[in-house]
């Protein structure tokens, strides 16, 4: 018998939320709040924050600027809430989350400790089983993804790791009760934007570290500083200015934009303004500050990367040590550009020694520390700064089956294939927040996150206003946007580096490169339009009846 509208049961909720970070709170206040519909979240971990609650690594900190590294969508949150510093630490940004979610009395909707294992879509009745590791079973009409982009660790498969007799940690799975440092033997692997915030960090109290590094990065410094009352005062009464600047920005940054290249001008004024935006600015406004194409003209690109490998070889005392530490083989940003605060700095100190893994692989762990090809070190601690299975890693760990019980994992062995970043072919009412094929990693985040959940909310409203339930993006919408994202990143610089961007950095992933980077205005310009069409590349359907 083909259930109709009217014989196939209701299912339990409207909506199941994966993650109570960033997007999943959101998510949750979007559904419940505005929209009236019934809701759950459920997060694995003990509390809220998604990243914020996991990563308590030494020197954890935002990389963005903390006044647009927040949420836009009320007024009263924003002028409540003040910040400390210009970049927030890790406690900061999840007391911030933990504030939302009082005032927004968000908790009662969010099941903590519990794990979603599996996720089934029921095709006779339109909606989602959903199932967790305590064994609780619940359907729901729509099942949204907020899992994160960036909360898989990977820890890489060093031989001997379990003979080690001291302990290791991952930076992404930190102990709630921090780490003791002193007078111990440290080593750390991964010079990432992870490993740049922890090593001066644990430098400062080690007995000695031991910098493992595969690749050298560029790294800009951060000019962290305290927001005076004055600052916080200007920053609260230009809300509305500075969110309209980062929504139509190439980044989600409330920069003013250049429109010169780094060619149009002479060296003597590109000297001047990279010098100004080492020394006075730091961040993300070198990168996106500074001039238009640095992600696009490789002469360009190289005039910012040579001033800043100029300003290692100035910082770092041992000539040896600061050649080592330099990039040459990427263009500057087609990694994630890290930011700092006296990472350079550190290798001037006595306590601390730089191993190039270049030259002397890491071959195993061994009881007493690590050995490479070249010297075997004693080591108390290692700390694994070696980054996560991006974009993908966290929502492959889930059993997704959609129609016809097809796999996610078997539907992306070849690479990520999605509409728009937020849906998948063949997974009717399953939403992805900030997915592959969207800009959120390479944008400011949360400003990503309140795009996609507006616009799943809306999508979701047009749905139920209409009697629907069903939306599924059809297979030559994924297969024509998939195809536009790789020729997007085939005008920039962003595929020349093995980054996690393209999964390098996980053995054994396709390589693909997964962010759109035709830039945040534009791809919200676009995610409109296929809304105003009715949502064009998708179709909608209702139960039969």
């Amino acid at each position: 018998m083909v259930a109709s509208a009217s014989t196939a049961p209701a299912p339990d909720l409207d909506a199941v939320v994966i993650g109570a970070g960033f997007s999943g709170l959101y998510m949750l206040h979007r559904l419940r709040d505005v929209l009236g519909l019934t809701a759950r979240v459920y997060e694995a971990a003990d509390g809220v924050g998604g990243t914020w609650y996991w990563n308590r690594y030494p020197g954890a900190r935002c990389d963005s600027e903390s006044y647009y590294y927040s949420y836009s969508f009320s007024e009263e949150l924003q002028q409540e809430w003040v910040w400390s510093t210009k970049y927030p630490e890790q406690p900061e940004i999840l007391r911030y989350l933990e504030h939302v979610a009082d005032r927004f009395d968000l908790w009662r909707d969010i099941k903590l400790g519990s794990r979603v294992s599996r996720a089934v879509f029921q095709e006779h009745r339109d909606c989602w089983e959903i199932h967790t590791d305590g064994g609780e079973v619940v359907t729901a009409r729509f099942f949204i993804s907020a899992v994160g982009c960036l909360s898989a660790a990977s820890v890489p498969p060093i031989p001997g790791l379990d003979r080690f007799q001291g302990a290791w940690y991952h930076t992404a799975a930190w102990p709630h009760e921090g780490v003791d440092f002193s007078g111990r033997r440290v080593g750390l692997i991964g010079t990432g934007s992870t490993g740049i915030q922890a090593t001066p960090v644990i430098a400062e109290q080690a007995a000695h570290l031991h910098v493992f590094q595969r690749t050298p990065n560029y790294s800009v410094p951060a000019r962290n500083l305290p927001l005076s009352p004055e600052q916080t005062r200007q920053i609260k009464a230009n809300y509305g200015e500075i969110r309209r600047k980062a929504r139509e920005s190439f980044a989600g940054f409330p920069y003013d934009p250049s429109e010169k290249s780094a060619m149009e001008v002479n060296p003597e004024e590109r000297q001047a303004t990279y010098e100004r935006l080492w020394a006075e600015e730091g961040g993300f406004k070198f990168i996106y500050g500074s001039y238009n194409d640095l992600l696009f003209n490789k002469d360009s690109n190289e005039t910012a990367a040579e001033f800043i490998r100029s300003k290692i070889r100035e910082i770092v005392k041992d000539p040896a040590v600061a050649e080592v530490l330099i990039p040459r083989d990427y263009p500057y940003g087609t990694k994630r550009p890290p930011i700092d605060t006296d990472y350079f700095e550190t290798f001037n100190r006595d306590n601390v020694t730089l191993v190039d893994l270049r030259q002397t692989p890491i071959t195993e762990a061994t009881p007493t520390g690590l050995g490479t090809t070249g010297a075997d070190y004693d080591l108390d601690i290692i700390v694994f700064a070696t980054g996560f299975d991006a974009m993908t890693g966290s929502l492959l760990r889930i059993d997704v089956r959609g129609r016809e019980g097809r796999d996610l994992r078997e539907k992306w062995g070849s690479g990520p294939m999605t509409y728009l970043g937020v849906q998948v072919a063949g997974f009717p009412n399953m939403f992805v927040i900030t997915g592959p094929g969207s800009p959120s990693v390479l944008t400011n985040m949360p400003l990503a996150i309140e795009q996609h959940v507006e616009w799943i909310a809306d999508c979701i409203c047009f749905l139920r206003q209409r009697g629907l339930t069903r939306v599924e993006a059809t297979e030559g919408a994924e297969e024509a946007w998939v195809d536009h994202v790789r020729q997007v990143a085939d005008l920039t610089l962003f595929p020349q580096a093995n980054s996690w961007y393209v999964g390098a950095n996980i053995a054994g992933k396709s390589r693909v490169f997964m962010p759109y980077v035709g830039g945040f205005a534009p791809y919200r310009q676009r995610c409109e339009e296929v809304a105003a069409q009715g949502y064009q590349g998708f179709v909608l359907s209702s139960l039969p009846g």
